[in-house]
This record gives C-alpha cells, structure tokens and sequence, in this order.
C-alpha cells in the first residue's frame, strides 16, 4: 500500500522539530526524535511514486512543507527537501527496483548530482568508482544517488556532441563509504557528508535517466522538469528560513533602544518602515512564487508540458524569492545587536543556516 505522508506541518511536529533543533545544530546531525518524525510522517517519500509505496504528493503541497519546516529548523527543512527530492528518482528506476528501494525499512535516499566519478561497463552493469560531495543526510541514508562518467574498456563514451556521456545511479548504502567533512558554519545538522565509492559492482537496473520520456512512474510529478523541481524546492527552504529569522529579529527589535534616537528601535519612525518593507517585499515575492508554482504545477497534472517560458518562469520567481530573502536577512542583521553574534543564540543559528544554504550553485544572483 502506498504510505500516507502528512502534507502539512502541525503545531506540536513544529515544537517537537524546534525543541531538539539546538542539540542537533551542536551534535552536527538531526536529533533522533527530528529522524522518527520524518520517517514517521511519510515525508521523505512524498515525491515517490505511489506504485513503489510512496505517497507522491503534489509538489505544491510538498515545496509549502518544506517552506513550514525550514522556517522552524533550517537544517531539517534541508535534509527532508534534498532526501525527498532524492525519492522522487524512483520514478525514473524500474518498478521493481522501485518498490524495492522504497520498500526498505526506514529508507532515505541521499546524494549528490556532480559527476565526479566513474561507470565502467562490465558485464550486465557497472563498475563505480569515484567520491561525491554534500549528501545531505548522509548517515542516515539507506541509499545514495550519484552521476557517473560511463566507460567502455577504460575509455570514456561520448554522445553525439562528443562530450561524456553520464548516466545517474542509486547505489546501496552498504557500497558507499562516508567520508566525515561536513564542516560549515551553518546548516551543521544537516552532515552533508562526501561519500565515495570503490570499485563496487552494480546492476544495470540501478541506473536511470532524468527526463520526463524516461520516466517508469505515469504521475504528473515524474512529467515536472528536474531543474524546474529544484529551482521551487531549493527557493521554498531559503525562503522559510528568511521568515524565521525576520520572525526573531523583531521580537529582539522590541527590546533594544536606538543609541542616538534614545527609542526603542521600533519607536524609531524609519526602522519600522524599513522592517515593514523587507516583510511586504517577501510576502509579495512568495505570493509571486506560488502563483508560478502552482500555474506551472496545472499546466503539468493537465497534462501539458512545462515550456521553455514557464521553466523560465519558474526560474525568475524562485531567484526572485531567494533575492528578496537575502536582502531582508542582510538587511535586518545590524539592528539585532551583539545577542545575534552569539553562536549558542536561536537567531545566530538561523542567520548560519540562512547564509550557508543560500550558497546553493542554483542560487546565484
């Protein structure tokens, strides 16, 4: 049967989630209680196909969730986005691998999408050697996804513009070494650790395409362009995180004084113009965002597919959300006082885990 993800956060999951945020952020991996809420609500299957045992939600439902948690602890938000997202893979594997995968007893794919390693052919699979970085979850993973540069005899195989041909694969944890280096200032429970791999033999099955004509799953989900995906998912974490740290800094603005005015900072005429426009500036660019989202996400489930002009569109809205976010956190900072600096601090810690998310590639001005 497929399993019945809960597509909303409640507000005990959301106290639950906070309460053992500090302690993860200080053990560097989630907290054991934040690990069974994701497991025990469905979440980190809610992209996989329904046929595999996942609970394939529809992905605005899914990017408001992620948004909900990444604005009560941005390293949770971070490990369900990126190990869902790795879920939603299964909809490119052969159905029986699928379920397999999916059917795994606490399953979590991780991952990482550089090509930074190799696919030998041999016999009727693979030889994978190579190391990956930033797997988010990483020691919680059952499996991981990797890019591989494939090979015949040694040789690289090249397409038809004789540039490498890579082809992605879902590995078994037990092929997988983690390698510790998981070392930011932010995001630190999220263990976004590399991972390599020596030489392990796989089968062919393990292999898959990214596109939308090689998808095994028939769902709208599995139709919705990868980049697309990424672009929402990737927006929707920067952006809970931003409101979480505007949520702290006026509640601490409450409670300083402007030096020269001789105020309280709010009191001060253009501080609170100043804090009112950063949240009208995000609320209109998220009321944006999810307009393009959710038009894109009917014109997909209608069966319709994404053009160029609304992946562009998608892409705009989702670098437009990021920047607003970005100049809200930045531009609030200074009025938080030395407390924000504090790194055993509630808003020190979102600050770090806003400023290092954010440096996501796809996330460029």
């Amino acid at each position: 049967m497929p399993h019945a993800a809960i597509a909303t956060l409640s507000a005990s999951d959301a106290r639950r989630i906070a309460r053992h945020a500090p302690a993860a952020d200080a053990a560097r991996f989630l907290h054991p209680a934040q690990q069974a809420l994701l497991h025990r609500r469905g979440w980190l299957t809610m992209l996989a196909p329904r046929g595999a045992g996942g609970a394939e939600l529809p992905l605005p439902q899914v990017v408001r969730l992620e948004e909900a948690v990444a604005a009560v602890d941005g390293s949770m938000g971070w490990v369900l986005t990126l190990c869902a997202g790795a879920g939603w893979f299964a909809g490119f594997l052969a159905p029986d691998v699928a379920r397999a995968i999916i059917g795994t007893p606490r399953v979590c794919l991780g991952g990482s999408g550089a090509a930074t390693g190799y696919a030998d052919e041999e016999g009727d699979g693979y030889r994978i050697t190579g190391s990956w970085d930033y797997a988010s979850g990483a020691p919680m993973a059952t499996h991981f996804t990797l890019n591989a540069r494939l090979r015949r005899a040694g040789q690289p195989l090249l397409d038809d513009e004789g540039k490498p041909r890579i082809r992605a694969f879902l590995v078994p944890a037990a092929l997988v070494q983690l390698v510790p280096s998981w070392n930011s200032i932010g995001m630190r429970a999220s263990a976004s650790h590399s991972y390599r791999i020596d030489g392990a033999w796989l089968a062919k099955e393990y292999g898959f395409t990214i596109d939308p004509s090689a998808a095994t799953a028939d769902g709208p989900l599995y139709r919705y362009p990868f980049y697309s995906l990424a672009y929402v998912t990737l927006a929707a974490n920067v952006a809970g995180m931003a409101a979480h740290f505007m949520r702290l800094a006026e509640e601490g603005m409450r409670h300083r004084r402007h030096a020269r005015a001789g105020l309280p900072l709010l009191d001060v005429p253009e501080v609170a113009a100043m804090l009112q426009g950063r949240k009208d500036a995000l609320a209109s660019a998220r009321t944006r965002f999810y307009a393009v989202l959710d038009d894109s996400w009917a014109k997909v489930a209608g069966g319709a597919a994404l053009d160029t002009e609304g992946m562009q569109a998608v892409q705009d809205s989702s670098l437009a959300l990021v920047a607003v976010a970005r100049a809200a956190v930045d531009g609030l900072y200074p009025y938080c006082g030395l407390y924000a600096a504090r790194e055993d601090s509630t808003i020190n810690r979102v600050w770090r885990d806003f400023h290092t998310a954010s440096q996501h590639a796809l996330l460029l001005p």
